[in-house]
């Protein structure tokens, strides 16, 4: 068990100290075999011009409510393909790539958009959110969807990102912090998961820096909203920022502005889940504007902040894997915090599955580098000052000598100092892991992704804006798109098999029938008992 030095992040000169650390990790280095991971990715389907595809669902993918692995987002041409937890990055992203290729042979002349910003909406095409049948259960998700559609617009919500979900093996926490098992130690276990997510909101930065893949936007997003964003266009109608990494994360993208006001921290466990439920209970004037029917349908759940939990938009997630018809908050008060969900990455364009394994390694390092560094507790004013470390970030990562503030702003630094201290503790950390997989494999990737620092131009979002100036949002997506469905479409399975995949699909539409088969309350008693919870 690890002795932790007690560092105030606010007497470092630049990163925590982690040293000690490092130290123990290197001789218990056999705690951290079996990281468990997952990844979802959304992905608009498109029609062979790039226009957003106005079919359902298709019948041949299976049910989107109850398939393991084929699912829909917002929209009824929203995609989420979702791999099991795997401790195999190869063979995780393997497997998502058999999701991609099953789904593409079932597309008929449909494409998958490569990116995370939509181009080519029509105002005048209506949005269908997602369809998930007659059951109360499906109902509700549909009654979402719109109250989501209703609240921020169609068209912010067909925004898409990639997840990726991470756990620590439980060698790691009984080594670590002394616990005997995971039930009688998920109080310890979340108190590191919390540490993690409290850095991550302190140095997550990085991930947009690196792997922002949104610099530019098609202009339908400027429509009806003002900004003082000092945009430039392209000859091919790309409306960008200069030095942007991630507009997704943006003021223009994935926000929700009426949160802020909900002052969550990430502290204490029993304080998150209150002021989450809080947030699910406290009226929104603007919200109560929409108002909850009209003409006797339901326009949206309720009229609070948030209609569910999962409406709660932060660039990480606690999680734990629900029991039944549990709530997010009642699942991590039932057994404590099971993993995090990364939340801030883009589509990688330049990956057919829209993430690759450098990245899964770089998110590897990191987070565990979040839950070793030393994390104070956060009060909503620090929460706030690293918002606005990241909003420089996604807004002109790449500019030369830009600043990031340090210590509550007190003191600034460059990014590219603090970007290649940070490296310097997870080389360390890749060599560790890398001599339990007997390769270099995490070093070779933190050793290609420092040079980003010195060398804004390889980062992902500098890449990709010489792809978008020059082709244009939709003529790079649609050059993307079909090479992607091409390559997939031709390539043979290599973990699942046509007889699973369409096993899983009939059991699919079996699930769903047993659901609605079994609904015993109308809609508006079973949408009051979620209400209530």
């Amino acid at each position: 068990m690890l002795k932790r030095k007690v560092v105030n992040l606010r007497e470092v000169n630049l990163i925590p100290d982690v040293s000690t650390a490092l130290s123990w990790i290197e001789a218990n280095s056999q705690s951290l075999t079996g990281i468990r991971r997952g990844v979802e990715r959304e992905a608009l389907r498109i029609n062979e011009n790039g226009s957003l595809a106005k079919t359902l669902h298709p019948e041949s993918l299976g049910s989107a409510l109850t398939h393991q692995w084929i699912t829909t987002d917002f929209a009824e041409a929203q995609l989420e393909l979702i791999t099991p937890v795997d401790d195999d990055i190869a063979h995780m992203l393997e497997l998502l790539r058999d999701i991609h290729r099953y789904v593409l042979r079932n597309l008929g002349d449909e494409r998958l958009q490569p990116m995370s910003m939509p181009y080519f909406i029509d105002d005048a095409q209506p949005i269908k959110v997602a369809q998930y049948g007659i059951s109360n259960l499906g109902r509700m998700k549909t009654l979402y969807r719109k109250g989501l559609k209703n609240r921020y617009s169609g068209l912010m919500q067909l925004i898409a990102g990639v997840h990726y979900n991470f756990s620590l093996p439980l060698a790691f926490w009984q080594a670590y912090v002394g616990i005997t098992d995971e039930v009688s130690g998920k109080e310890e276990i979340s108190a590191g998961y919390l540490r993690l997510i409290r850095n991550y909101y302190r140095f997550g930065w990085i991930i947009p820096y690196l792997f922002g893949a949104s610099p530019g936007i098609c202009p339908s997003f400027l429509k009806a909203r003002t900004t003082a964003l000092p945009f430039k266009k392209a000859p091919s109608g790309l409306v960008y920022l200069p030095y942007a990494t991630s507009l997704r994360l943006s003021e223009l993208g994935y926000t929700n502005q009426s949160q802020r006001q909900l002052g969550l921290t990430f502290n204490h466990l029993e304080e998150y889940v209150f002021n989450l439920k809080k947030a699910i209970k406290m009226p929104c004037a603007d919200y109560q504007r929409i108002g909850l029917k009209q003409n006797g349908r339901y326009l949206q759940m309720n009229t609070n902040v948030l209609q569910i939990e999962n409406e709660l938009y932060t660039p990480i997630r606690p999680k734990r894997v629900l029991h039944l018809d549990e709530s997010p908050s009642d699942a991590l008060m039932r057994g404590g915090i099971e993993y995090v969900e990364v939340r801030s990455l883009d589509i990688n364009p330049f990956s057919p599955v829209g993430i690759d394994e450098e990245q899964a390694r770089f998110l590897d390092l990191f987070l565990i580098w979040c839950v070793l560094a030393e994390a104070p507790e956060m009060n909503a004013k620090e929460l706030h000052f690293t918002r606005i470390n990241w909003n420089r970030v996604i807004l002109e990562g790449r500019k030369p000598g830009l600043m990031l503030g340090v210590n509550l702003g007190s003191k600034e630094e460059l990014l590219s100092t603090l970007g290649k201290s940070l490296f310097k503790d997870l080389r360390h950390l890749g060599v560790i892991l890398d001599r339990n997989n007997t390769n270099t494999h995490y070093q070779e990737v933190c050793d290609k992704l420092v040079s980003g620092f010195d060398e804004p131009e390889h980062t992902l979002s500098a890449r990709f804006l010489d792809q978008l100036i020059e082709h244009g949002i939709s003529g790079i997506g649609i050059i993307l798109a079909n090479n992607y469905r091409q390559m997939l479409r031709d390539e043979p399975l290599q973990v699942l098999s046509d007889s699973r995949l369409e096993d899983e699909r009939i059991q699919s539409w079996k699930r769903q029938s047993i659901l609605e088969a079994e609904d015993q309350m109308s809609f508006d008693e079973f949408l009051e008992t979620q209400n209530r919870r």
